[in-house]
């Protein structure tokens, strides 16, 4: 008898967790196939139901049949299908960063034709392609403040559960080990996720400012929190010089830093007693990165990116660095100057300058307009999301992430929001009388005017 129970137990627990892993991949399946009609109606929902599965990559959490559903080609299918059918007005707003996106995609598959390793080129630019496709598709159909608002919750939700997860992982007890973002993602390594996690937090701060109860502004500050401290569990160096980069940039943007120093004391205590020895003397390498093997390997990688840039006008296409140095690029910049040179290099540059300078746009027109401040917060938390993207980017090789490229569309509908906001306002009448206060979105949880609670930005 005690032998059968000694067998039974661990029979029991197995039969449990086989359990609990088909009921994941019946939610997201049903999840799925629910959203298809729902975007068939509504073409926008597509688009948050791909950046869903996109960001938060919920089916590779699953253990069935689900990790090999193609969700993502049917979502892109019913999207296409309820555009094509759709009667509202659908056009792709053509500004400097669209057209200049659209010229670095078509240099992208140029260097690819011309590739110096092919039968590595291509399956990437199947990846990049369908990245540049969906986000003209997004511009096309996310074209209200309702919209982008969504968005921004539905990216920010999604890699904050992951923010999430990681920080409660590190104060539980495993700080010794590395935050890992979901196998076979973009973000699936610890440098990656760090990376993500880093321009995540900007958007859940954009997301306590306009949300009006003050149980979710809580749980935005929870969730920030968390993910910082997911960024420090990543144990990578490079997310952890973009999260002082970008921290600095966000304190030089508040209007109450001191409210803000006092929300960073707590993730500096667990750095001081949860984080063990050793992610200290990982840290404390970027000192002597002459004697570091990584860091050295890096001037290595970069070195074979400007050869493989000098050799070839077109570089040398998707994964040249790996087959000509035997290495990834550990950088953005680098990255793409390897794979699509020079030239390549300054349409990836100018992107970011491009999208900066339209946030900046953004935060000036909107700055006397108190039911705009949502568009000045956004735009702000933007950059700020690009200063670390940028600045832990240089060590990190991320330049086809999704959420940089949604980041510049998003720029560029706010800004086109902004700007017809502007022109309707310009052509009313002078003698008209003035315009009633703009009402609360109840349904979506908006605030229409300034943020009242909190430190906010410039």
């Amino acid at each position: 008898g005690e032998r059968r129970v000694a067998v039974a137990g661990p029979l029991v627990l197995c039969r449990s967790r086989g359990a609990a892993r088909e009921m994941r991949d019946i939610f997201v399946t049903v999840a799925v196939f629910g959203l298809l009609p729902v975007i068939l109606w509504r073409p926008w929902i597509g688009i948050l139901a791909w950046s869903w599965l996109g960001y938060m990559n919920p089916h590779r959490l699953a253990w069935g049949f689900s990790t090999t559903m193609p969700f993502a080609l049917m979502i892109a299918l019913a999207t296409f299908a309820a555009i094509l059918f759709s009667r509202e007005q659908k056009s792709i707003p053509w500004t400097r960063e669209t057209k200049l996106l659209l010229a670095f995609t078509a240099w992208m598959f140029l260097s690819t034709v011309f590739a110096m390793y092919p039968w590595m080129a291509w399956p990437q630019w199947d990846k990049v392609w369908r990245i540049m496709l969906m986000t003209f598709v997004t511009a096309m159909v996310i074209n209200e403040r309702e919209r982008v608002h969504w968005l921004v919750v539905v990216i920010a939700l999604s890699l904050a559960f992951y923010g999430v997860k990681g920080g409660l992982f590190v104060l539980t007890g495993g700080a010794s080990h590395n935050v890992r973002g979901p196998n076979g993602s973009f973000i699936d390594d610890r440098n990656s996720i760090g990376l993500a996690l880093i321009m995540t937090v900007p958007l859940l701060w954009y997301l306590r400012l306009q949300f009006r109860s003050a149980l979710m502004r809580l749980s935005m500050i929870g969730a920030g929190a968390l993910t910082l401290i997911a960024v420090i569990g990543t144990h990578s160096r490079g997310a952890l010089v973009g999260l002082a980069a970008m921290g600095l940039f966000f304190l030089m943007k508040a209007r109450n830093r001191f409210s803000v120093i006092l929300a960073l004391i707590p993730v500096v205590m667990v750095v001081l007693y949860v984080m063990p020895e050793e992610w200290f003397v990982r840290m404390q390498t970027m000192k002597s990165y002459d004697e570091d093997a990584s860091a050295q390997g890096r001037f290595y990688a970069w070195g074979n990116a400007i050869e493989l840039a000098n050799m070839s006008l077109l570089g040398g296409g998707y994964r040249a660095i790996a087959g000509y140095g035997g290495t990834d690029s550990h950088s953005n910049w680098f990255g793409v100057l390897g794979e699509h040179g020079w030239i390549g290099l300054s349409m990836f540059v100018l992107l970011h300058v491009f999208a900066w300078l339209s946030a900046s746009r953004v935060i000036r027109l909107a700055k006397t307009h108190k039911d705009l401040t949502w568009a000045s917060d956004l735009a702000a938390m933007i950059q700020v999301s690009l200063v670390g993207y940028m600045s832990a980017g240089s060590f990190l090789g991320l330049q086809y992430f999704d959420l940089f490229y949604h980041l510049v569309v998003i720029v560029v509908v706010t800004d086109r929001i902004v700007e017809r906001e502007l022109e309707s306002r310009a052509r009313t009448p002078v003698s008209a009388p003035p315009p009633a206060a703009v009402p609360d979105r109840t349904r979506s949880g908006l605030r229409a005017g300034p943020v009242a609670v909190g430190p906010g930005v410039r």
